[in-house]
């Protein structure tokens, strides 16, 4: 069974080329994070917010060739997992034929963010990637995994608002939402490290 799911937030360093987005159930509470290149994050929030280039970017071509042979993208399926890696279907609707694509999750949703393409996730990849630990010790590794992620998102994104050339130049959006996402994620860490602490760690 296939999920539907929405693209819940962008998290945008700039700093590193790995950058995260977030999926979240629609008719649920379940989400999870997909890391993703700088470029495939740059291009779904600028057209998620309807932002043009001079020129046309790799997502925006392959969006007008799509649209120019008569089709349209139907819907985006994260359908397996592999070695850690997702793997996704796009699947363009062409007259009476449904196309489908093997396409990296990031460059579907890039290319669909436009059209508010709707997404779906396996439901097996879902309970692969949101599996309970089983035991104590999993736990308490999966919370240092994400305190690990944290602290480096955290600290690049402190070093960029701490760079006077970076604060005297960039739009006064992109301080506050990297303000925004530090804040977010700071009160994330602080979360984590009370649960940790009442499962006995110092």
């Amino acid at each position: 069974m296939d999920v539907p799911m929405e693209l819940a937030r962008i998290l945008i360093t700039e700093l590193g080329d790995q950058q995260v987005i977030f999926l979240r159930e629609k008719d649920g509470d379940r989400s999870f994070p997909i890391m993703i290149g700088i470029s495939e994050a740059l291009a779904i929030d600028r057209r998620l917010k309807g932002q043009e280039t001079p020129r046309p970017m790799t997502h925006d071509l392959l969006a007008n060739v799509i649209e120019r042979l008569g089709g349209h993208v139907e819907k985006i399926v994260i359908n397996d997992i592999r070695s850690h890696t997702f793997i996704a279907t796009l699947y363009i609707r062409r007259g009476g034929e449904l196309i489908d694509i093997d396409s990296r999750p990031s460059d579907a949703i890039a290319l669909g963010a436009a059209f508010n393409t709707p997404i779906f996730v396996a439901e097996h990849v879902l309970q692969n990637v949101l599996h309970e630990p089983s035991t104590k010790e999993e736990r308490i590794e999966l919370l240092r995994q994400r305190l690990l992620v944290l602290d480096q998102m955290i600290q690049e994104i402190d070093r960029r608002l701490q760079d006077d050339e970076f604060l005297d130049n960039a739009p006064p959006a992109i301080i506050q939402e990297h303000r925004r996402q530090i804040e977010e994620m700071r009160r994330e860490h602080e979360a984590i490290d009370r649960v940790l602490r009442k499962l006995g760690l110092d």
